[in-house]
């Protein structure tokens, strides 16, 4: 058995080095082979990684659920010995991960904060991302306003950051997205734009604690079987 983790894709070579440095980690706590794997934009594909037909657990480095994690990924797995995982997000473990972001690009504690994702049109994202919207102001234990770059069903960006306010991207890897949330903050007179929220050990743990209960949920199948 091995974990693949299954990350969207970037045309950013630095985007994509935060799947496999993810990969790697957690596949050290587990002890196990691994391997990082993108839905698009970047090689090699999910589809192709599964194509060996290698058991695996796959935990998708995806914040919210939208059309790949509902369609692309058990498209990917159908008929393999896959065990897929749900998307990361929302989870304590990542609004502490946008904690310690904001820290470190010295936000003061209980300054007004806006975490922006990139946005879906998929109800089900859209509830995914006001949950961490939620789940980082209790962290943080200040305001925090939501928004996103695209999509429907919250406000966006433009909209939403005033001067003086803390940007926390939600936004697991730089690239396109990341760029225009910067980009556009700064505009909108945001004093800080945080780090994206990348490798950090708190999403290796979350990535840990997924594999392995989906490692303890195979294994409680077979014996059933067995």
């Amino acid at each position: 058995m091995r974990l693949v983790v299954a990350a969207h894709g970037t045309r950013q070579l630095l985007g994509n080095a935060v799947a496999s440095i993810i990969a790697k980690r957690a596949g050290r706590v587990l002890g196990m082979e691994s391997k990082a794997a993108y839905v698009e934009l970047c090689e090699p594909l999910l589809t192709d990684v599964l194509a060996d037909g290698q058991p695996s657990v796959v935990v998708p480095l995806l914040l919210s659920t939208g059309y790949h994690i509902k369609v692309d990924l058990p498209q990917a797995a159908e008929g393999l010995p896959v065990a897929m995982g749900r998307a990361l997000g929302p989870d304590p473990l990542l609004a502490a991960a946008q904690v310690s972001r904001l820290v470190a690009a010295g936000v003061s504690p209980g300054h007004p904060v806006v975490l922006v994702a990139a946005g879906s049109n998929d109800p089900s994202a859209r509830a995914d991302i006001a949950a961490a919207g939620l789940m980082l102001a209790e962290a943080w234990g200040g305001p925090v306003r939501v928004a996103t770059v695209s999509g429907s069903g919250a406000p966006a960006l433009d909209e939403v950051v005033r001067p003086g306010d803390a940007v926390s991207p939600y936004l697991l890897a730089p690239g396109f997205f990341s760029d225009l949330v910067r980009s556009r903050s700064e505009a909108a007179g945001a004093e800080v734009v945080a780090d994206v929220i990348g490798p950090h050990p708190d999403v290796v743990e979350l990535v840990v604690r997924r594999a392995a209960a989906l490692l303890a949920a195979e294994e409680g199948e077979q014996s059933q079987v067995g």
